[in-house]
């Protein structure tokens, strides 16, 4: 068995957890980051999902570290990519020219900006990254972790002995290898006296997972093989979407109401005026759009011979069952349906959607597993919107931060606030049944105790297991979100493990408190929005 030992073990390499091994070494901790995926990166690369962000992200609501991995990005393609001349020179630049993002790109161009930011710290020898590794156990003494077992595909058993420790997993796996106390799905309306909770807990409510695609269109029959389960998929028309799933007719994420959608590749719009804004514009009534990752003519003549666009569409979201808490081999089988299911939507895209001209299919168009990084084309791992979350010393509830609720007044100022972030609590369709739900929010911010579990001494949550609720995780589960909170878990670990205070001191200890505040503004992570920031 490998053997690590460091000052903090961040187990898990999506977005909180990089970010927190980042904080971690420049706060002068020694770190071991663990990375189940090829890619670091998770939400942003591995599972392929452009980033979800407030409309003010260019100037305001992130951490300098967030900024710097967007500054980065595009830096990448300034220096790497054949763009317009029109296009490099735009301060803005999106290079996907989609409409959910004001930076919509290829992921792999992500995880290249990862890596080199965590490059200095690597060759210095105060971060290790080990990769392809999934916690499996872990050894705890009272309430502090004293070590976790990984599996690794390169390197077999590996032991991570640390003073803390950051579960920045995906659904939370740390927990119950710890026994550290969390819950899953739907709180009920008497716990969190949330307007849009259930009367009874729901533990298996839980929002769907997705796998995610990357598409172009060129000349030529690109048709996959029939998938296994297609005619299954093809005939499935759950509840909470009010028909087939593989339809262009769909139910608005916001108003429940049908609408219909088209999909029409390259279809020759103005790359160049596209101004992403989702206070403004919702979506797009062509899908090839919304997630599209490269616009052709960003780039010069004959670069690209087409936009490539992302399918994470509500159609692929998988509701038929959830994957918290179940055996491997359930997992697997699960997530192996779950691709079946974007798959058949492929497939039905490539011979029946109908066109704009009549016909049926576009069969030219071919998946693109270079984006991906993988063998098949679809995302390395799924998309997963809401795992385990702590019970945590201060949770997040509906009614702190819903436009309805608190109106002209703006979200709760929390007096253990240690980051910001905005956007709409934005539920998919669940393993419950639900549909949509869809509540504007005003610009949040995120309490310190939302990280820190009520029990366990050295373990912090560092990515959507925080201690937000099903309702308030459709808002706190996106990309600068989870950064921000990751970015603080490694913070505050590497300061206790060199100070020897403990989370809990911090948080109950009003000094201790507003010294480590002060210490995370001197990273460069705000604590309030300014005035005159509202809600949509």
């Amino acid at each position: 068995m490998t053997s690590y030992r460091a000052d903090v073990a961040v187990i898990g390499g999506g977005l909180g957890g990089v970010a927190a091994a980042i904080a971690a070494v420049r706060r002068g901790a020694t770190v071991v980051l663990s990375c189940e995926e090829p890619w670091l990166g998770g939400q942003l690369t591995s599972q392929a999902v452009p980033p979800d962000e407030h409309p003010w992200i260019e100037d305001i609501g992130a951490t300098a570290t967030y900024r710097a991995l967007r500054d980065g990005i595009r830096a990448y393609y300034r220096r790497s990519f054949p763009l317009d001349s029109r296009a490099r020179d735009r301060g803005d630049l999106n290079p996907g020219a989609g409409w959910v993002s004001k930076l919509c790109h290829e992921p792999k161009v992500a995880v290249a900006v990862i890596e080199e930011m965590l490059a200095p710290w690597v060759s210095g020898g105060q971060l290790t990254i080990v990769r392809l590794a999934k916690p499996v156990a872990a050894e705890v003494n009272g309430a502090r972790v004293t070590s976790v077992r990984l599996l690794s595909q390169t390197a077999g058993d590996v032991e991570v002995v640390a003073n803390y420790v950051v579960d920045a997993t995906e659904l939370g796996d740390l927990l119950p290898l710890t026994g550290t106390e969390y819950v899953t799905g739907f709180e009920s309306r008497d716990d969190t006296g949330e307007p849009h909770a259930p009367a009874v807990a729901q533990p298996d409510n839980i929002q769907a997972l997705t796998v995610c695609f990357a598409l172009d269109h060129v000349d030529g029959d690109h048709t996959i093989d029939k998938p296994e389960q297609y005619e299954h998929w093809r005939a499935a028309a759950p509840a909470a979407w009010g028909g087939p799933l593989l339809s262009l007719e769909a139910p608005h994420p916001r108003t429940g109401e049908k609408e219909y959608k088209v999909f029409q590749p390259n279809p020759g719009d103005d790359a160049l005026a596209v101004d992403a804004d989702q206070s403004v514009v919702a979506g797009h009534d062509n899908l090839w759009l919304f997630r599209r990752i490269a616009a052709r003519d960003m780039f010069e003549p004959g670069a690209y011979a087409s936009d490539i666009s992302l399918v994470n569409w509500g159609m692929i979201d998988y509701l038929e069952e959830h994957v918290i808490d179940v055996d491997d081999a359930t997992m697997a089988s699960r997530i192996g349906d779950a691709r079946q299911l974007s798959l058949s939507l492929l497939y039905w895209l490539q011979t029946e959607v109908p066109r704009l001209d009549g016909g049926h299919g576009w069969p030219g168009l071919r998946l693109r597993p270079d984006v991906t990084g993988t063998d098949d084309g679809l995302a390395q791992a799924p998309y997963h919107r809401e795992g385990r979350r702590i019970r945590p010393l201060r949770r997040v509830v509906e009614q702190d931060l819903s436009l309805a609720v608190r109106g002209g007044h703006g979200a709760v100022h929390y007096p253990d606030s240690i980051g910001i972030g905005m956007y709409r609590i934005d539920l998919h369709p669940s393993t419950g049944g639900d549909g949509y739900i869809d509540v504007a929010s005003s610009p949040f911010e995120i309490p310190l105790g939302a990280l820190i579990p009520e029990r366990m001494e050295n373990l912090l949550a560092g990515a959507k297991n925080i201690g937000t609720t099903h309702v308030t995780n459709g808002c706190y589960r996106l990309h600068p979100v989870e950064w921000n909170a990751g970015e603080v878990a490694g913070l505050l670990a590497a300061d206790c493990a060199l100070s020897g205070r403990t989370p809990h001191q911090v948080w109950h200890d009003g000094r201790l408190l507003g010294d480590f505040q002060g210490l995370t503004e001197r990273f460069g992570i705000p604590r309030r929005w300014p005035e005159g920031v509202s809600g949509y």
